[in-house]
């Protein structure tokens, strides 16, 4: 594969799920792979939850800001992962899209945040193993 595969995280605010399964995305692929996240109603803020639970596991993303869903970002993307947007996002012949059926970590506890947390990373996991040969390097 001459270019790397572009992933996109959304959710309906871009302050939790989406941004946390980005950052796994980032840090776990080692920039082998391409990483958009969005929300159709993005928040002006991530969830400071979400961030403490992220730096708990060694992953910041306390400098991210939630971006708006567009169709270019989908347009761009091999793979678009939705997490709970329902029908808000535009669907494009070719991509291949998942729905992760993840509780919102807004107003939840840390205990609740952390095994949403726990479950994202799980799943990023497997993509990047779905994405990338064994034992390709770059």
């Amino acid at each position: 594969m001459s270019s790397k595969p572009t992933v996109l995280f959304v959710c309906v605010h871009n302050a939790g799920r989406s941004q946390m399964a980005a950052g796994y995305l980032q840090s776990l692929a080692g920039g082998r792979i391409e990483v958009l996240s969005a929300g159709s109603e993005p928040k002006d803020q991530i969830n400071p939850v979400a961030v403490a639970a992220m730096a708990e596991d060694g992953v910041d993303i306390a400098e991210n800001t939630p971006q708006l869903l567009t169709v270019a970002a989908v347009k761009e993307s091999d793979v678009v992962i939705t997490m709970g947007c329902g029908d808000a996002c535009p669907i494009f012949p070719g991509k291949r899209y998942e729905d992760w059926q993840l509780d919102d970590p807004a107003g939840q506890d840390d205990a609740t945040v952390r095994r949403i947390r726990d479950d994202i990373r799980a799943r990023v996991e497997t993509l990047i193993t779905e994405l990338l040969p064994a034992g390709g390097g770059s």
